[in-house]
């Protein structure tokens, strides 16, 4: 039987302050990152790969803290891996020592991420599957030993949870077929990074319309006027019949976000997202009341399934970002996704990043095929950097994410790249 032999960690940082790419209110020079998680096992031609996203100094924090969790798994059966795998996912979550850095959310919550989207990477190339596809292929009683209900079982029963489950398979190989077919619809942040000058705006709007997009994000949040002037200038490049949202990453307080809000109104936006911290749900619950019909979506700076709850049974959520490396990885994301369909409220998968649009493709062609069984009007984020870094990167069509084909979770680095951007001696930073 393979055995897991053993695991290793590298912190890998992309320049991308240089160019101010993923700049926005609050993050204004990020070095989009990752913590690179490897596992070797007795089969030569098979290792799991996995990340946790930063934006830099802190990588190497989160990479120091992945390394508690390695002598859990180092000599274990892939078998046993797979058979235990919601147990042991709640073991990592709820270790009696190292929870006390969360609990259940921050550096902890990220490594343990990272470690079971290795995790789970190696189990899909087990199979010989993409992982969306291993997913959407295991039966509903194979799924819930997956999951833990633990402080959500008041908004989301076990017996709920299979029942959303048991139903989708009714007309699940249609939407299989259907999703090979036509993909998944996106919206594009690539034209819309709060430090691009005008010239570079209206030149990136003009090539992702011409690339078949039609939803565009807008970062604001620094300066009320200039955000006007922006949107103003987007919404003349790309047209009525296109789509805008804003995001403002957690820049303002309770009233200042339903000021600026309502300053946008006139450019009818599809949501505005972050306005104000992301742990304040009767915060969003004041906004929603003050904007009218605006959409409020948060969800990707949420440390866990707990904050999902609160969001989504009060109503201060109307659009549901999951992260792929915040959440716990599958085992806590199949049961945010459960709620928000239980609570009928769409997930958009936060992207962009290092790998996350990578990430959340697998994401959400499960949403699609195995809980909500719709994916019209709903779109998933896609930024356009970083992906010539991997081996499998993610396919884009018309606007729409195409399933991935290759067996994994789409996440392996190409070594020249891992080798030229480790921190801090890789060959990039050493000659910078």
């Amino acid at each position: 039987m393979t055995e897991i032999i053993k695991f290793s960690v590298d912190d890998v940082r992309f320049p991308t302050s240089k160019d101010l790419t993923g700049s926005d209110a609050v993050h204004t020079d990020p070095d989009y990152s990752a913590t690179y998680v490897t596992v070797v096992t007795s089969d030569k031609n098979l290792k799991g790969y996995g990340i946790a996203f930063t934006i830099g100094k802190g990588n190497d924090i989160v990479a120091d803290c992945i390394k508690h969790f390695f002598p859990m798994f180092e000599g274990m059966k892939i078998e046993e891996l797979e058979n235990n795998i919601g147990n042991l996912w709640y073991k990592c979550v709820d270790h009696s020592q190292l929870r006390w850095l969360g609990p259940e959310k921050g550096v902890v919550h990220m490594a343990v991420a990272a470690i079971f989207n290795s995790l789970w990477d190696l189990i899909a190339k087990k199979h010989n599957k993409p992982l969306w596809r291993f997913i959407v292929d295991s039966e509903p009683e194979t799924i819930m030993k997956w999951l833990t209900f633990k402080n959500i079982e008041d908004a989301l029963s076990r017996d709920e949870a299979y029942a959303i489950l048991s139903e989708s398979q009714k007309h699940k190989d249609e939407r299989i077929k259907r999703i090979l077919k036509e993909g998944y619809p996106s919206y594009t942040t690539a034209a819309g990074w709060l430090g691009y000058s005008d010239e570079k705006i209206v030149k990136l709007c003009k090539k992702y319309t011409a690339m078949g997009w039609k939803h565009f994000k807008v970062k604001v949040g620094l300066d009320l006027e200039a955000d006007v002037k922006r949107l103003k200038l987007i919404r003349e490049t790309v047209g009525d019949d296109s789509f805008i949202m804003v995001d403002a990453n957690q820049q303002w307080g309770v009233e200042q976000s339903i000021k600026h809000i309502n300053a946008y109104k006139k450019f009818n936006l599809l949501f505005v997202e972050e306005p104000t911290s992301p742990d304040d749900v009767l915060g969003f619950v004041k906004i929603k009341k003050a904007i009218g019909n605006i959409n409020l979506a948060t969800g990707e700076a949420c440390g866990g399934r707990i904050m999902f709850k609160q969001f989504l049974e009060s109503g201060a959520m109307n659009i549901c970002q999951i992260d792929s490396c915040r959440l716990g990885s599958i085992n806590e994301i199949l049961t945010v996704l459960l709620m928000a369909h239980k609570f009928k409220v769409p997930v958009f998968p936060h992207a962009g990043g290092v790998g996350l649009c990578e990430y959340v493709q697998h994401l959400c062609m499960i949403d699609y095929i195995l809980i909500n069984g719709e994916k019209d009007n709903k779109f998933v984020e896609y930024s356009d950097q970083l992906h010539e870094h991997f081996i499998y990167p993610c396919s884009i069509k018309d606007g729409n994410y195409m399933p991935p084909k290759d067996n994994g979770y789409s996440i392996e680095m190409k070594q020249n790249s891992v080798n030229e951007f480790l921190f801090p001696h890789g060959e990039y930073w050493r000659k910078n």
